[in-house]
Formats: structure tokens, C-alpha cells, sequence
């Protein structure tokens, strides 16, 4: 089980998209949300580091970001 709410996926979709999901559906949003986490924070750690930096901030994650387009 991913350690993303899947009551929090249930009320996004809810109250975004006026639509219902089941569990199993919300279980996979989240793994896949966990995952694309996974990388994301990866990348910034590195990022961070090479910097010798001990903290990720947003702009690491704001440089992941532009590295994907």
C-alpha cells in the first residue's frame, strides 16, 4: 500500500472532477503518485548535493521539472 491518502485521491477527484473512484483505482493513483515522489526527491538530493547543500529547497524541484520538459 502506497503511504499517499487514498481518502485524500477520493476527495480530490470528488470535488475536482465531480466524479467517484474506487479503491482500487485511488490505490493506484497513489502508487504511481509515490513513485513519480520517489524521483522527484531523488533528483533533488542530488541536485542538493552537488550544490553541498543539506537541503532540498523548490527551486531543486522546480529544476527537475524544466530537466523533464
Amino acid at each position: 500500500m502506497a503511504n499517499i491518502s487514498r481518502t485524500a485521491i477520493k476527495q480530490l477527484v470528488s470535488r475536482r472532477f465531480k466524479a467517484k473512484i474506487t479503491d482500487r483505482g485511488a490505490e493506484a493513483i497513489a502508487r504511481m503518485l509515490e513513485q513519480e515522489a520517489e524521483r522527484i526527491a531523488k533528483f533533488a538530493v542530488e541536485q542538493a548535493r552537488r550544490e553541498n547543500r543539506e537541503k532540498v529547497t523548490g527551486k531543486d524541484i522546480e529544476k527537475y521539472i524544466i530537466e523533464q520538459e
